[in-house]
């Protein structure tokens, strides 16, 4: 694939791409790749069905039927039931289910808004959402770079969790993707990046996660107490919105914790459980693979695994 690829989940990817001294490439036509394979032999619920929300009522990016089409239908073949969100949450709308997903909420519809960055979440939703988890629930929070880390912020932080907003690179050439920029960071055994915990591990040998590629997102810290287990190197760096870099070495990019009775994962970056075709040049059709249909890594995995660790399937 061609160097002139960035990925980009938003209009102001052109400003991301700008502070990495890079061309840009918008993908303001992303869409979910319709040849991805979400075939899963050997489901993990074939009896029980645990109930997933998946948000699309905070100017989701990525919603079930759009973005995230891909990861929704690896569920749902894994045996978990998927419902669309389309109400503020609350104790009523949440009680119902055993798992939320919200992937890239903003505070407004078009991401280039100012008012993007605005938080997506009341303080009611955040403490409702806090309860239901510590009750029992299982969240996946999935955030990404500006604007999404600011508009998550408020409810990242009832669970302690730090999101800066940037966009995270390192140019060490064991710690990215070869032949691309350095947004695309690898988190592998050997280099020491994809920490060991249940959702690695997972069931048996045929669910071990070895290599996972991440699409250009912001830094995490979790609160002591959770495991973050992709890791970002010594030599990371944030780029903040303001164009100032600082070190992002021994942040992460995607953290599990368990809360109350319930569990929680944020990620960094949206793009890695997502499975899209881009352009690999400017105004060609997008056809080359970028997320879990990616070759050569166990995004798709990663994806299972996180569900499943959520669910409790996992320890």
């Amino acid at each position: 694939m061609s160097k002139t690829i960035i990925r980009s989940i938003l209009a102001i990817a052109a400003s991301s791409a700008a502070l990495l001294g890079a061309p840009a490439v918008v993908f303001n036509q992303q869409l979910s790749d319709p040849n991805f394979n979400a075939h899963v032999a050997k489901p993990a619920y074939a009896k029980k069905h645990p109930k997933v929300l998946f948000d699309e009522a905070h100017f989701n990016f990525h919603t079930a039927g759009g973005r995230y089409k891909a990861f929704a239908d690896l569920m749902t073949n894994d045996g978990y039931r998927i419902t669309p969100n389309k109400q503020k949450f609350s104790k009523d709308s949440l009680y119902r289910y055993n798992i939320l997903v919200i992937a890239n909420a903003l505070g407004a519809a078009a991401p280039s808004d100012p008012q993007a960055s605005n938080p997506a979440f009341t303080d009611e939703e955040c403490d409702a959402v806090r309860d239901w988890v510590r009750s029992g629930g299982g969240l996946l929070l999935i955030t990404d770079h500006q604007p999404t880390g600011a508009a998550a912020e408020k409810l990242a932080k009832r669970f302690g969790t730090e999101v800066r907003n940037s966009t995270a690179m390192d140019k060490a050439e064991s710690n990215h993707l070869k032949g691309y920029y350095e947004v695309n960071l690898e988190f592998r055994r050997d280099n020491h990046l994809l920490i060991e915990c249940p959702i690695t591990q997972g069931r048996d040998a045929t669910e071990r996660i070895n290599r996972v590629v991440t699409f250009g997102g912001q830094s995490l810290k979790g609160p002591a107490g959770s495991i973050g287990f992709l890791k970002l190197g010594e030599t990371a760096i944030d780029i903040l919105p303001s164009k100032e870099k600082v070190s992002a070495a021994g942040r992460f990019q995607a953290i599990a914790m368990k809360f109350g009775k319930g569990r929680v994962v944020v990620t960094g970056e949206a793009g890695m459980l997502s499975a899209q075709p881009v352009a690999e040049e400017e105004g060609k059709p997008p056809t080359a693979p970028w997320g879990m249909n990616f070759s050569g890594i166990d995004n798709r995995q990663l994806a299972l695994n996180i569900m499943q660790w959520l669910s409790g399937l996992l320890k």
